[in-house]
């Protein structure tokens, strides 16, 4: 059998970086004490459905559309009586909507065949589901029941994580690896929740506020930008 090659072998962290991940995690939980979801839902059922709709869609167009899906199908047994052709409509504007669409019916059927219409407390169960990964699984399990098992990687978490010299890797799994051995189990929730905000506010791609940054003297993406005049 052929062995991995470095981009396949999972990744470690560096001792010295523990620490560095943990001060940037407490300067981001002072800059944003309140961070949570920033999708809109009512019940982990919703969650889920809005999570899988934010692939490769900002989280402000999926609240646009889950109004109208959630008046129309509030739960995973309205939900898998749709027509898809109808949930194809209601999810058009999200992007990809044949993907999600089939994906969110695959799965509110699935529940409601095997989990009494209810979404599993279970990492294991919820990877079974059509369109989650552990990206999906994290959110709605640290969201709603606070079960912290990994760490949520979105397109901001990988990134400002690179950026912030604390992964340099493509792969959401191995991103994930690498930031649950840097943080403390106890922030994992968290820190997904406030760099998400601050890759928002703050660290906008294409035109990051590094000047305003609280991060900066802690970024080594930053060091060759002035500091800002007080």
């Amino acid at each position: 059998m052929a062995k991995p090659t470095p981009k396949q072998r999972p990744k470690r962290a560096s001792s010295a970086d523990g620490p560095r991940a943990v001060a940037i995690d407490a300067l981001l939980e002072r800059a944003y004490p309140d961070a949570e979801c920033a999708l809109d839902h009512q019940t982990p059922f919703q969650l889920l459905v809005a999570t899988i709709l934010s692939a490769q869609c900002t989280d402000a167009r999926v609240n646009i559309v889950t109004r109208a899906l959630f008046q129309r199908a509030p739960d995973a047994a309205a939900m898998a009586a749709l027509g898809i052709d109808e949930l194809e409509v209601l999810v058009h504007s999200t992007g990809f909507f044949r993907a999600k669409a089939k994906n969110i019916h695959a799965t509110a059927r699935l529940l409601v065949a095997k989990h009494a219409g209810e979404v599993p407390q279970d990492m294991d169960a919820l990877l079974q589901l059509p369109g989650v990964a552990r990206k999906t699984a994290n959110v709605v399990l640290g969201t709603v029941w606070g079960i912290s098992l990994g760490v949520v990687v979105d397109t901001h978490v990988q990134r400002l994580t690179g950026l912030l010299g604390l992964v340099q890797d493509d792969n959401p799994v191995r991103i994930e690896q690498v930031l649950m051995q840097l943080l403390p189990q106890k922030r994992w929730i968290g820190f997904s929740h406030r760099i998400i905000l601050h890759g928002r506010a703050v660290c906008i791609a294409n035109r990051p506020r590094c000047n305003e940054c609280t991060l900066a003297s802690l970024c080594p993406s930053a060091s060759a930008v002035p500091a800002r005049k007080p």
